[in-house]
């Protein structure tokens, strides 16, 4: 099995899941990753994929404090936490309306 290094400092995170009203919908507006953080998505995408497969493959139980899903959990919430960090992308919209805005206000 081959080590891997990361160069990400490692921090003291929060894992409860952001709250969102389920009547409040918003668009999916895609995200500028940069590759530091593209690679930490890659990296805690395998890892959840491995402990994933790893605890359907062993049949474990779903009980409320089952350490294997309290992991998944935590990798999940660190990946929702770094994808989230990226700026979003502007949409065409926003950007038609950022020119109008600049020209009028010349």
């Amino acid at each position: 099995m081959a080590a891997t290094t990361s160069n990400f400092p490692i921090s003291p995170i929060s894992v409860s899941a952001p709250t969102m009203s389920r009547s409040i919908a918003r668009p999916i507006r895609k995200r500028r990753i940069d590759p530091e953080s593209g690679r930490a998505l890659e990296i805690l995408g395998h890892a959840i994929d491995y402990l994933t497969d790893e605890f359907v493959h062993e049949g474990g139980p779903l009980a409320a404090h089952n350490s294997q899903l309290e992991a998944i959990q935590l990798l999940m919430a660190v990946n929702r936490r770094v994808y989230f960090a990226c700026p979003e992308i502007p949409t065409f919209r926003d950007r038609c309306v950022s020119l109008l805005h600049h020209l009028l206000h010349m």
